[in-house]
């Protein structure tokens, strides 16, 4: 049902990647666009945890199955289908976007394997960056223009909600705490109900086992209302299957004899 982001040597959403420099950049701009092509047939979408219970108002807030599992906004409970993007790429509803999405065509990235540094660089393949009469200009007189600081910033507060989300993860997993996940929901009309697998959830009953330290713990550090709004996020799995319903794309069912 859900995916991790692709393990290629491009994250998701990037078909390539620049770094961004005043000499060959100089007069170069970005822009902002009402449609995100890059959101079409995206069904899940990295979180960090900090946007857990903004993204759990909308979504359900899931982990992927690999094995470093990752947190994920489930837009369509099926591969290629997002109910909250049509097909141009435009909204269908004001709902929280994740920073992951909002991010590109920028991000940070090392230049060379051996180095610690990441640089701002840009998906040279989108119409959002470029020589254009129109847009924030990236460069003033050589140096970064406020709009290039400002998605700079933007962007290294991503990755370093990242390695939090990365030690919150980990925690979660040090108790024992994810599990294989699966939902039935049932369509009126249809006989058997529809069963979503590969993806992890919170075991509760292992949740309610932890020492009492441990939870006073969580509580204190933030960790157990991220738990819960995961798991109150979870009730938005039938709205999201009702949404692929009236759009026609809900899924087959399985003939029977």
């Amino acid at each position: 049902m859900a995916s991790a982001p692709q393990a290629a040597n491009l994250p998701m959403f990037y078909q390539d990647l620049m770094p961004l420099n005043s000499r060959d950049h100089a007069s170069w701009r970005s822009r902002t666009t009402e449609s995100a092509k890059w959101m079409v047939n995206q069904h899940a979408v990295p979180l960090t945890a900090e946007e857990f219970v903004h993204a759990a108002r909308h979504y359900p807030v899931i982990f992927s199955t690999s094995d470093q599992p990752v947190p994920l906004a489930l837009m369509g409970l099926n591969e290629n289908v997002n109910v909250f993007f049509d097909d141009e790429g435009k909204l269908t509803a004001p709902v929280y976007v994740p920073a992951y999405a909002r991010r590109y065509p920028f991000m940070l990235a090392k230049l060379t394997p051996d180095t610690e540094e990441l640089s701002l660089c840009f998906d040279p393949t989108s119409d959002l960056v470029g020589e254009f009469d129109e847009g924030l200009v990236l460069f003033e007189d050589g140096e970064p223009s406020e709009a290039c600081k400002s998605t700079l910033d933007f962007c290294r507060n991503f990755e370093e909600a990242g390695f939090r989300t990365t030690s919150f993860v980990e925690e979660l997993e040090k108790h024992g705490l994810l599990m294989d996940g699966e939902v039935s929901i049932q369509q009126p009309g249809n006989d058997q109900p529809f069963i979503y697998r590969g993806f992890k959830m919170i075991d509760q009953e292992k949740l309610r086992d932890l020492r009492g330290d441990v939870l006073r713990t969580m509580n204190q550090n933030g960790m157990l209302a991220l738990i819960y709004a995961h798991l109150f996020s979870l009730d938005h799995m039938s709205e999201i299957f009702g949404r692929q319903v009236q759009l026609g794309k809900g899924p087959i069912p399985a003939l029977t004899n």
